[in-house]
């Protein structure tokens, strides 16, 4: 039977400030432009902020960057794990788990690693030639002063500041990427909850019908989205998240994002698990699409033909999503070093090391 989750405290806000701080959100009054516009130094044409899927050019070569994360991929890869020792101050390697790497590939498009301790002009050079930002899921810390965090929260700028001036540019995150999203949106490092959802999978509960013919959900199969509530192809893997009541009284959370689906912890205990935003192309998502199809090392990831399709329809959205996108590299040499296809992935889960089965690795 289809669950529905009914909370009174889901009701739809409509957003009417903007939130202070380092984050620009939009305006009440956002003005409509058509001309052109510099974003973090680099020409772009802005057309607006919101354009029909048939009068969008497609981008038939999109790349995406993923943000790496302090570790070696396998002494400090803590996806459900006590750290051996803390990742110290002055590390300077860094991984992208490989999951997330094929992730993109398998919805058409080629990676780009944001190495998050790269000089600031290399970041820029690669924010201007990429097509969206991918915030993996992981286990590092999320503090104010990390170099990490800082990293992080400057792409995302730079993101909301591209689709403020009409240039389309999508973000994702993916359990750590979606705290991460909850932290820079609300501007409080303190405001996560335990929860007891590492290593299970877990349904997608749709906090009202609505909710499955979203943006996010829109062009999922029938079939497959009347599994999502009542079988659990969603896998779970991560010990802090946002209650739905902490979620919609949190006003700079829920004047940005909209709910789509909760999902119960091993308690019971419902946690945020999809949102959306009201006015950006940003997806966040609890669970983890890129597993299904692409991790082995945890024993309860769901590997049937209908969480393997799941995996693939969230690719298929978010490559969607950044084709919309009109960066570019300035000339192919840039495109070709910028690319993933530099690096070699190493077998980091092996014999019982780390938490993914492939990682890249960087120095």
């Amino acid at each position: 039977m289809t669950v529905i989750i009914c909370l009174s405290l889901l009701q739809h806000a409509v957003i009417s400030a903007r939130v202070p701080g380092v984050i620009r959100l939009p305006s009440e009054q956002h003005e409509v432009k058509s001309d052109n516009r510099k974003v973090n130094g680099v020409n772009h044409i802005a057309d607006v902020n919101h354009i029909a899927d048939d009068e969008v050019a497609i981008n038939s070569r999109p790349l995406i960057g993923i943000l790496s994360q302090p570790g070696d991929g396998m002494t400090w890869t803590v996806t459900g794990r006590q750290m051996k020792e803390p990742v110290p101050s002055d590390y300077k390697e860094s991984y992208i788990a490989a999951s997330y790497v094929k992730f993109v590939e398998s919805g058409g498009a080629r990676a780009v690693p944001l190495i998050y301790n790269e000089p600031e002009e290399v970041l820029k050079k690669k924010f201007a030639s990429i097509n969206g930002i991918l915030f993996p899921g992981g286990g590092n810390s999320l503090d104010a002063d990390s170099p990490f965090f800082l990293t992080a929260r400057k792409l995302f700028n730079w993101a909301i500041e591209a689709n403020d001036n009409g240039d389309y540019f999508p973000v994702y995150g993916v359990c750590l990427g979606f705290e991460l999203l909850g932290i820079l949106v609300s501007q409080n490092h303190n405001i996560m909850e335990p929860f007891q959802a590492h290593n299970i999978p877990g349904p997608l509960l749709f906090v009202d019908d609505s909710a499955k013919g979203r943006s996010f959900f829109q062009g999922i199969s029938p079939t497959l989205i009347d599994k999502l509530d009542t079988q659990n192809l969603a896998m779970q893997n991560h010990q802090w998240g946002f209650s739905p009541e902490l979620w919609k009284s949190t006003k700079s959370l829920d004047d940005f994002f909209e709910i789509l689906t909760v999902t119960p912890d091993r308690n019971g205990k419902l946690y945020v698990s999809t949102v959306e935003a009201r006015k950006y192309p940003i997806l966040a998502v609890q669970w983890h699409p890129e597993k299904n199809a692409f991790e082995w090392g945890l024993n309860n990831i769901p590997h049937s033909p209908d969480a393997i399709k799941l995996t693939q329809y969230v690719a298929d959205y978010f490559i969607s999503e950044a084709s919309k996108s009109t960066h570019r590299p300035t000339s192919h040499s840039d495109e070709e070093s910028f690319l993933i296809y530099n690096f070699s992935p190493v077998y980091t889960s092996k014999g019982g090391k780390g938490t993914f089965d492939q990682a890249y690795i960087f120095n």
